[in-house]
């Protein structure tokens, strides 16, 4: 008598094509595991506990949550930059030209960080969280988050000036 759940067994046949599928459809190949657990699930909660489901519903819903998930950083993408926009950092840049590349060196900058870092940075300037809400928030303790905070800044201050100082390369055709 196999003893094993239906799901693993249903998983094992169908699980590396539906990983392959969804590497596709998500813009972050990071994201293509999170999509397909959770369209499984999803799709698992509804058909799945009597028996066998069908593959297509899985992929169907890999694509919907992908689609939905592109919208959701696409929308929080805009909402950053237009946060960033009102923020008394972007006052201190001087000009639109200055102003712009400025920003794209900051952002740029955060995005090397560790996630763990970047995560809590942003919640700290632009979420305006204090460090026990962020503690709260992100299950850690209050030391582990000003920690994070600490050496993310850290690193903005040792990579920024490099950003800053290296000049940006353009082209242009004669």
């Amino acid at each position: 008598m196999n003893t094993e759940p239906i799901w693993k067994s249903w998983f094992a046949r169908h699980g590396s094509k539906l990983l392959l599928f969804a590497r596709q459809q998500a813009r972050n190949p990071h994201d293509a595991e999170d999509l397909v657990q959770e369209a499984f699930v999803r799709i698992w909660r509804l058909y799945g506990h009597t028996g066998e489901v069908a593959p297509g519903l899985v992929y169907r819903a890999v694509r919907r949550l992908a689609i939905d998930w592109a919208r959701s950083i696409d929308r929080r993408t805009i909402r950053e930059q237009k946060t960033f926009e009102l923020s008394p950092l972007s006052s201190a840049f001087e000009d639109n030209l200055e102003k712009n590349e400025r920003q794209e060196t900051l952002l740029r900058v955060v995005d090397r960080l560790p996630d763990e870092q970047k995560e809590v940075l942003t919640l700290k300037i632009w979420g305006e969280l204090t460090f026990d809400e962020i503690a709260r928030t992100l299950d850690l303790s209050l030391n582990t988050v000003a920690s994070r905070y600490r050496y993310a800044l850290q690193k903005l201050r040792e990579w920024l000036p490099r950003e800053l100082e290296e000049p940006s390369i353009k082209t242009s055709r004669s």
